[in-house]
């Protein structure tokens, strides 16, 4: 199994340029940037785009992926989003499933969903990048039944889901979640959240952690585990973050 590759996602710090964005990742001693598509790299804006992988670059960093806002909607225009995926080096495009759960879905809008993934997975592999679901609440990759569901549908080879704990659920399920997921896992974002989502140091998770990357490394496909949500969005809660993403990943060999 390659070496997992440590990162930080840029919405982590939306108060913050690129170039500071680049300067703390560099810092941290990690390996790369998933830039998001919100504010730093905006769809469309490919000029933007290629500066900013080019900075990324010459910083000894890697371009890990690019975290678009495209929802998958029938009147959403993929088009820009590759452009800038492309313009920026991302290996991997995020998107989101919709906006509801798939147990929610009508049977129209089920296929409607699928037929878009599909179509976007296959314009993005006809570029040699990947396409992976973000995996988050108030999308149908909301449980990892509607997740698995919908993969099945889209039956698309280019097609991938990221992983990231839920704090309404316990971590034996967190750990089913994993293990049903190994064969379609791209990436992971990694963060420590109360069930009342409050943000702590990843360092109080660690035990947690621990045990998700255990079941992660069992499946020898994960790429990137992208630190995301720091306590108080304070530079040195994400360095003391990082420290602890770094011995965990050097105590599990990842």
């Amino acid at each position: 199994m390659n070496r997992m590759r440590l990162g930080l996602t840029s919405v982590t710090f939306r108060q913050k340029t690129a170039k500071e964005i680049i300067r703390l990742a560099a810092k941290a001693g990690l390996d790369g940037i998933e830039w998001g598509g919100d504010l730093h790299v905006q769809a469309g804006d490919t000029k933007t785009a290629q500066q900013i992988g080019e900075q990324t670059r010459a910083a000894g960093l890697s371009v890990l992926s690019y975290g678009s806002y495209y929802r998958c909607g029938k009147k959403e225009d993929f088009t820009p989003v590759l452009a800038s995926a492309k313009a920026l080096g991302a290996p991997v495009i995020r998107v989101w499933a919709g906006n509801k759960a798939y147990e929610a879905l009508s049977e129209e809008e089920r296929k409607e969903l699928a037929d878009t993934l599909r179509a976007a997975a296959q314009t993005a592999c006809e570029e040699g990048i990947t396409v992976a679901l973000e995996y988050h609440r108030g999308t149908a990759t909301q449980t990892i039944d509607g997740t698995l569901s919908l993969l099945r549908e889209v039956r698309h080879g280019n097609l991938f889901s990221y992983w990231q704990p839920n704090p309404e659920i316990s971590v034996s399920e967190q750990l089913k979640e994993i293990d049903a997921l190994l064969p379609f896992l791209q990436n992971a974002h990694v963060f420590c959240w109360t069930e009342k989502e409050e943000r702590r140091p990843l360092s109080e998770g660690r035990e947690h952690w621990t045990e998700y990357l255990r079941h992660v490394r069992e499946g020898g496909r994960l790429h990137d585990l992208i630190l995301e949500f720091v306590r108080d969005d304070a530079e040195e809660t994400f360095l003391a973050d990082a420290r602890t993403l770094h011995e965990l990943a050097d105590k599990l060999n990842l």
